[in-house]
C-alpha cells in the first residue's frame, strides 16, 4: 500500500498543480493555524506531523504494528486526521507563500504516507465491518443528524470519547450506534483523503465493495439475469412462483438493499455530489436494471396461459406502484435514470398485458361453446368461474382503476342504462367509479351469454330454473364479498327482483297443469260423482307428471329451495284439501277408491319437501303412479 502511495511523484509536481490538488477542506473545524501564519509556524507543523504519521508508516522504525488505527484508538485516530488536516494547510501555505521551502518535499512525502495509511484504514473499515455496513442497519438511521454526532465525537478535541458517545448514542440502539460509528470514520477518511487530492484511491474501493454487497443481496434474494429466449420457454406455472418471490425481493431490494446503499453513500460522500453520484451509479445502476428487468419480460411474454395470469400481472403492477415513491428518491440522479426509466417501461406494458387479459376474459365469456345444458338446471360451470374471476378482480380495485383510466371502457351505454341502475353509471366522483361500471359490464357479458345457454333447454320450465339458480349464484356471490361495495344495493336489488320474477315463471311453467286440473273456487256448480272422478284423474295424472319431472331438478340455495317449495304447496295443498273433503264422499259407491284416488292432501307437503334435491322418483309409468311409486307417495289406502 505504502509503495502504491509513494508512486506519486509529488515533489516532480509544479506548486500550482499541487496547491489545485489541495482544496479547501471546509468541513473541518477551524484550527488555530487559521491565524496568522508565517513560514516558521509551518515548517513546525511539518516537523510535528512527522513523529505522529511516521508511526503509523510500516517503513520506519517507529512503526506501530497494530491492524487498525481506527480500532486501535479512537483517541490517536483523531490525532492522525488532524495531522493530516494540519499538514494539508502548511503544505496550502508554503506552496502559496514559500515554493522553494526544503519542508515542503517532507511535507509531500509525509502527505503520501498518511494517504496510504488512511487508504488502508479505508478499505479495512468496508471489509471488516459488513455486518455495520448491511444495508439494513444503514436503512435504520433515523437520520444524517444522528451520524453527525458521532462525526463530531471524532472531531473533537476532548480526550474522553465515553460521555461524548453515551450522550451521542443515549436514543439509539447499541446496533444503529456501531453502524453509525463505522460510517463516520469512513466519512471522515474519504473527506480527508478527497481534500488532500487522492479521492481517486478511496473511491476506487468503495465502488468495488460496496457493489459486490449489493450484487451478493439481489443474489440471495433470488435475482437473476435471464435470456429474453430462456425465460419465453418457461411455462406460467414455472412463472407464477417465480413472480411471488419477485414481489417479496424486490419490497426488500429496493427499501433496505438499495435505499440503504444510498443513505450510506449520500453519507460518506457528502461533501461532493459528484463523487456520490459516481459512486451511486457504479454500486446500483446494473442492479436496478436487474431487478426491475423480470416485470418487463413477464409482461412481454407470450399470452398463451390461464385467465389467472391477470393476477399476477396485477399483483406485480401493485408491487411496482407501492415502490415508486422510493424509487423516485434513490435513483434521482440522471446517471441512474436508465432504471426508472425501466421502471415506467415495466409499468405500462403491465398496463397493456392487464387490459389485454380483460379484453380477452370478456371475448371467452362471449365465445364459450361449453354444454348448455346442467343437470337439472343447476349452477353452470361457466357460473362459477365467471363469478370467482371477476370476484377476484374486485379484490385489485386500486390496480384496475389506474389501468381503466388510460383504457375507458367502449361500453353500449343504452344497454348498460336498461340493465343497471343509475348510481352505477352516474356517480364518477367515486374513486372506484371505473371499477364498477367495467364489473358490472362482464357481469351484464355474463348473463346475456347465460340466457342464450337458458334456451338450450327443451322444458321451458327447466330454462327458467336454469336462470334462477344461475342468478342466484350471481347474487350470492356479489353479496358476500367486496363486489357488493362495488356494484351497490341498487344492483343487488334490481337482480333479486329479475331472481324472483323467473322463479315465478318457472312455478308457472312447470307446476300450472296442476294448479288448472282442480275446478276454480269462483265455480259455484256441484260437481257430478263422474265429474269429480274426471277431476281427480286429471289431477293425480297432472301432479305425477309434474312431480316425477321436477324431481330431478335442483335448487342449489337452501333458502329459495324451501321458499319455491312453500310458494307451491301453498297454491296446491289448500285447493286439493277442498276438493278431496268435499268430493271423496261422492265416490263412495266406486270399487278400488284408493286407487282412483291415490293422494291424501295431507301427504302432498311432504312429497314436496322432496323436491330440488336432484334426486329423480322412480316411476313406472308416465300415465299413472305404479305400486312402487304409490307407495313412496304415501297413497290412500282404505
Amino acid at each position: 500500500m505504502a509503495k502504491k502511495a509513494k508512486s506519486v511523484i509529488f515533489s516532480s509536481s509544479s506548486p500550482k498543480s499541487i496547491l489545485s490538488s489541495l482544496s479547501p477542506f471546509t468541513s473541518l473545524p477551524a484550527s488555530p493555524l487559521n491565524q496568522t501564519f508565517s513560514q516558521s509556524m509551518m515548517e513546525e507543523t511539518v516537523e510535528a506531523a512527522e513523529s505522529i504519521i511516521k508511526k503509523w508508516d510500516p517503513n520506519s522504525p517507529s512503526y506501530t504494528k497494530i491492524i487498525s488505527l481506527f480500532c486501535h484508538s479512537r483517541k490517536e485516530a483523531k490525532e492522525f486526521i488532524r495531522c493530516i488536516r494540519d499538514l494539508r494547510r502548511a503544505m496550502h501555505f508554503l506552496i502559496s507563500q514559500h515554493s522553494q521551502s526544503a519542508k515542503l518535499v517532507l511535507a509531500q512525502h509525509l502527505m503520501q504516507i498518511g494517504m496510504a495509511r488512511l487508504e488502508q484504514e479505508f478499505f479495512q473499515i468496508l471489509s471488516s465491518n459488513r455486518d455495520q455496513l448491511d444495508p439494513e442497519s444503514v436503512s435504520s438511521q433515523s437520520s444524517v443528524s444522528s451520524n453527525s454526532e458521532f462525526e463530531d465525537v471524532m472531531q473533537s478535541d476532548d480526550d474522553d470519547d465515553e460521555d461524548e458517545l453515551k450522550k451521542a448514542g443515549e436514543s439509539i440502539s447499541k446496533v444503529e450506534k456501531a453502524a453509525a460509528l463505522v460510517m463516520s470514520d469512513l466519512k471522515i477518511i474519504a473527506e480527508t483523503m478527497i481534500s488532500c487530492g487522492y479521492g481517486k484511491e478511496c473511491i476506487k474501493r468503495y465502488k468495488l465493495i460496496r457493489k459486490s454487497i449489493v450484487d451478493e443481496g439481489l443474489h440471495l434474494l433470488g435475482i437473476e439475469k435471464y435470456k429474453i429466449s430462456r425465460f419465453n420457454r418457461m411455462d406460467w406455472g414455472v412463472l407464477e412462483p417465480m413472480i411471488k418471490n419477485w414481489i417479496k425481493a424486490a419490497k426488500i431490494g429496493v427499501i433496505t438493499l438499495l435505499r440503504g446503499e444510498k443513505l450510506l453513500c449520500d453519507y460518506v460522500f457528502s461533501a461532493s455530489s459528484t463523487i456520490r453520484e459516481s459512486c451511486f451509479y457504479e454500486i446500483a445502476n446494473e442492479a436496478g436494471i436487474n431487478l426491475f428487468k423480470f416485470p418487463e419480460l413477464v409482461a412481454n411474454k407470450e399470452k398463451k396461459s390461464s385467465q389467472e395470469r391477470i393476477f399476477r400481472l396485477m399483483d406485480l403492477y401493485a408491487a411496482i406502484s407501492d415502490l415508486r415513491p422510493d424509487i423516485e428518491l434513490i435513483f434521482h440522479f440522471d446517471s441512474v435514470a436508465a432504471v426508472k426509466t425501466l421502471v415506467l417501461s415495466s409499468l405500462k406494458k403491465l398496463k397493456d398485458s392487464i387490459h389485454t387479459s380483460l379484453t380477452e376474459f370478456e371475448s371467452t365469456i362471449q365465445k364459450d361453446s361449453s354444454k348448455a345444458v346442467t343437470a337439472g338446471g343447476g349452477v353452470h360451470k361457466l357460473t362459477r368461474t365467471t363469478m370467482s374471476f371477476i370476484s377476484s378482480l374486485s379484490e385489485y380495485s386500486r390496480v384496475l382503476s389506474e389501468i381503466l383510466e388510460e383504457y375507458p371502457l367502449k361500453r353500449n351505454t343504452r344497454m348498460l342504462e336498461s340493465y343497471f341502475t343509475a348510481p352505477i353509471l352516474e356517480d364518477e366522483d367515486n374513486n372506484n367509479h371505473a371499477v364498477s361500471v367495467q364489473l358490472a359490464w362482464l357481469i351484464l357479458v355474463f348473463l346475456c351469454k347465460l340466457d342464450t345457454k337458458a334456451e338450450s333447454y327443451k322444458d321451458v320450465s327447466l330454462s327458467y330454473l336454469f336462470l334462477v339458480n344461475n342468478i342466484q349464484f350471481v347474487v350470492d356471490t356479489v353479496r358476500s364479498n367486496h363486489l357488493r361495495n362495488l356494484l351497490g344495493d341498487d344492483w343487488l336489488t334490481k337482480h333479486e327482483t329479475k331472481l324472483r320474477s323467473y322463479a315465478a315463471n318457472y312455478e308457472i311453467a312447470a307446476w300450472s297443469n296442476v294448479y288448472i286440473s282442480l275446478p276454480e273456487k269462483s265455480n259455484t256448480t256441484v260437481l257430478s260423482p263422474e265429474e269429480a272422478k274426471t277431476h281427480f284423474k286429471r289431477f293425480h295424472a297432472a301432479f305425477e307428471e309434474a312431480y316425477t319431472k321436477q324431481s330431478s331438478c335442483v335448487i342449489t340455495d337452501a333458502k329459495l329451495r324451501d321458499e319455491l317449495k312453500v310458494s307451491i304447496a301453498k297454491n296446491i295443498v289448500p285447493e286439493y284439501r277442498e276438493f278431496y273433503g268435499k268430493y271423496l264422499p261422492t265416490l263412495s259407491h266406486e270399487r278400488n277408491t284408493e286407487m282412483l284416488v291415490r293422494l291424501k292432501p295431507d301427504n302432498l307437503e311432504n312429497y314436496l319437501s322432496d323436491l330440488f334435491h336432484g334426486r329423480p322418483i322412480l316411476s313406472g309409468s308416465s300415465s299413472s303412479l305404479s305400486s312402487s311409486s304409490c307407495i313412496s307417495l304415501g297413497c290412500v289406502r282404505n
